[in-house]
C-alpha cells in the first residue's frame, strides 16, 4: 500500500523499488470503497506525495460491489472486500496477485492478520480496517438505561424501541445475527433453521424503521432511531453525537470482520495500486484512516497517532471478558449462500 514517487517522507522511499520508472506510470487510481470509510484529506495527502490522482467511487455492501466487478464495470484499481468475500473473489478469478509479504510495509503488520485463512500469506490482499458487529440503543429511552446483553432486545424487542429500530441492509450481517441468537452456525444450509430465522425477521420486521447500511452514524447520533444493528466504528462516531448511546457485544456471538485493499482483475493501474496498498500499511497512514472511521487497524506503531478517544470507547477498544464473543466471519459454502438470499429475498420483497 505504499508505492511512493518523488516526493516521499523518508520512511517510504524503499516502496520507489517496487514501481516501474515514473515516466511509465499513468498518474491516476480509481478505489471502490465502502461508504464514508476513507478520510478525503488522506487522499489529498497520497496525491501530493505521489502525484497520483484519485477517483473515488462508493458501495454499501459486498454484494453490489460484487454484482459491478462480475458484471464488467467500473474500471477500479483498489476495491475494499471482507475476508469472505475475498476469498469468494479469488475462487471466482476477480482479484490480482499482489504479494503484499514482499511489499516494504508489509513488515508493519500485526499478526495474525498477516497470514489470514481467506487469503494465506497476503498473497492478493493487504489489511485495512476491522471491528465487530452489535447492537447500539439508546439508553435515555429505556428505565433504567440498560438491557440484556443478548440479540432478544434487537429481536424481540421491548415496547420503547418498537417502530424505532434500525436495521443494516446487509444479508450477511441480518442472517448471522439471527442465527447466533438461534444458536445456528452462521453457515447453516439446513433449510427449517433458515425457515426459523425467517420467521423470526419476519416477526421483528414491523418494530423496524428502516433497513440501511449506509449513514448509520448519523441515524442512531441524531436520534432517527433509538436502537441499531451496528458496525462498532460507525457506533463510535455516533456516541460522539449522541452521549446515553451504548454499545453491547450479544453474548450469543458477534461477528468479528476485517476489510482488506485489493487489485481487482482489470485495473488499469496496478503498479499504482500496489503502490496505495504499500502506502497504507504505514503507521501513520493507518492511524489516519483509523482516526477517520473509528475502526481498528492491523498496523504495527499506529498506536503512537491514534485518537486516545478511540482506546478509551470499549466499542472499538474491546475489553479482554468480551472477546470470546467475537465470531470470525466465515467463508460459507454455496448452499448456505443460496439459503441466506432465499431468506433475504422473502425478507425484503
Amino acid at each position: 500500500m505504499r508505492r511512493i514517487i518523488l516526493a516521499l517522507a523518508a520512511s517510504a522511499l524503499p516502496s520507489l523499488a517496487l514501481a516501474p520508472p515514473a515516466a511509465a506510470q499513468s498518474k491516476e487510481l480509481h478505489l471502490f470503497n465502502w461508504s464514508n470509510y476513507m478520510p478525503p484529506d488522506l487522499l489529498k495527502r497520497f496525491e501530493a506525495e505521489t502525484g497520483i490522482k484519485v477517483t473515488l467511487d462508493t458501495y454499501d455492501t459486498n454484494e453490489s460491489m460484487l454484482a459491478k466487478l462480475q458484471a464488467g464495470g467500473g474500471g477500479y484499481d483498489v476495491v475494499v472486500p471482507t475476508g469472505p468475500t475475498v476469498q469468494q473473489m479469488i475462487r471466482d478469478g476477480l482479484l490480482l496477485k499482489v504479494d503484499a509479504a514482499h511489499m516494504p510495509n508489509f513488515k508493519n503488520v500485526r499478526k495474525p492478520f498477516d497470514n489470514p485463512d481467506f487469503d494465506p500469506g497476503r498473497a492478493y490482499t493487504v489489511p485495512y480496517m476491522w471491528g465487530t458487529t452489535g447492537i447500539a440503543y439508546d439508553s435515555a429511552k429505556v428505565p433504567g438505561g440498560k438491557i440484556e446483553d443478548s440479540w432478544k432486545e434487537l429481536f424481540e424487542p421491548r415496547k420503547e424501541f418498537y417502530g424505532n429500530i434500525a436495521m443494516l441492509k446487509d444479508m450477511g450481517e441480518v442472517f448471522t445475527a439471527a442465527a447466533y441468537y438461534l444458536g445456528f452456525d452462521q453457515c447453516t444450509s439446513k433449510p427449517e433453521e433458515g425457515q426459523k430465522i425467517l420467521e423470526l425477521l419476519e416477526k421483528q420486521k414491523p418494530a423496524v424503521k428502516v433497513y440501511n447500511a449506509e449513514g448509520s452514524a448519523d441515524r442512531m447520533g441524531n436520534g432517527e432511531v433509538a436502537m441499531h444493528l451496528m458496525w462498532n466504528g460507525a457506533f463510535h462516531r455516533a456516541h460522539k453525537k449522541l452521549k446515553t448511546a451504548v454499545y453491547i457485544y450479544p453474548r450469543e456471538g458477534v461477528n468479528l470482520w476485517g476489510d482488506n485493499l485489493a487489485v481487482p482483475k482489470g485495473a488499469k493501474n496496478v503498479e499504482n495500486a500496489k503502490l496505495f496498498l504499500n502506502w497504507m500499511m504505514d503507521p501513520k497512514n493507518a492511524a489516519e484512516a483509523s482516526n477517520f472511521t473509528a475502526y481498528n487497524n492491523a498496523i504495527a506503531g499506529s498506536d503512537a497517532y491514534l485518537d486516545p478517544s478511540l482506546r478509551e470507547d470499549p466499542a472499538v477498544n474491546t475489553p479482554d471478558d468480551m472477546v470470546s464473543r467475537f465470531r470470525p466471519l466465515r467463508d460459507c459454502g454455496k448452499a448456505a449462500l443460496d439459503l441466506r438470499q432465499k431468506v433475504w429475498t422473502r425478507l425484503l420483497r
